[in-house]
């Protein structure tokens, strides 16, 4: 059987949105909830375009910065305005490619690869921990970020308690808690007739996110909440 081969929809939109401005959107199929969509003009928002929770994130970075997940460089660019040093990874080569020839430091490559480098701050925006796929592996992804910190060092990540998705009116819940964890997604992204691969995403509440780190010697810290989101600042334990 011939291998599926799939593409970048994540790099054919941040490049073709920087070639001509043309607003268009990316689709998000999820095997849970209906389609939804990323406008391409989300992912070249100045500072002053972003929700509050990014720009406290931003502001409360420091030092030596990881970009993960950097995308067409929103976040890097305002953290280079306020003269602090930025990595930037991504795992689309198309995004790498125009953060490349607009001058960022950026590698295509894949979080769990990066290995032998510390920072002061693991930037993890747009619920960039959902990388961790599923609530199992969630230890396994903060203990990476550790590895991966300065002395002193932090992780700032946000995510949603997605919980409500599934509350009837009465306020009862439509799925048995007790069963697969109900923030484990799985999405597949399209962008006109580029089409990427379905992935495992993770939408973690705030408490399953601080036991978590807690098992690996980390310290949770809500730093901002409002309803259902939240922005954590994660450090090593005193």
């Amino acid at each position: 059987m011939t291998e599926k081969k799939y593409g970048d929809p994540i790099g054919a939109a941040i490049l073709a949105y920087a070639e001509n401005r043309l607003p268009a959107d990316i689709i998000v199929r999820s095997e849970i909830c209906d389609d939804d969509i990323i406008p391409l003009e989300v992912l070249f928002r100045a500072f002053d375009e972003m929700p509050e929770l990014e720009q406290i994130a931003l502001e409360e970075s420091r030092g030596k910065v990881l970009d993960v997940g950097a995308g067409a460089g929103a976040h890097a660019k305002y953290l280079k305005e306020l003269e602090l040093e930025v990595e930037c990874i991504d795992i689309s080569k198309g995004a790498v490619d125009y953060l490349t020839d607009m001058e960022y430091s950026a590698r295509q490559l894949d979080f769990f690869d990066l290995k032998d480098e510390k920072y002061d701050t693991v930037l993890m925006l747009m619920n960039g921990i959902g990388i961790a796929g599923t609530l199992g592996n969630l230890e396994k992804t903060l203990l990476h970020a550790k590895s991966l910190l300065a002395d002193g060092g932090q992780i700032l990540c946000d995510s949603s308690d997605i919980k409500y998705l599934y509350e009837d009116e009465d306020g009862s819940m439509l799925i048995d808690l007790n069963s697969e964890y109900y923030g484990n997604f799985r999405f597949q992204m399209k962008y006109k007739s580029e089409v990427g691969p379905w992935f495992d995403w993770l939408y973690v509440d705030f408490d399953n996110l601080f036991q978590a780190a807690k098992k690996v010697g980390l310290k949770a810290s809500k730093i901002y909440d409002k309803e259902d989101h939240f922005l954590a600042q994660i450090t090593l334990m005193e």
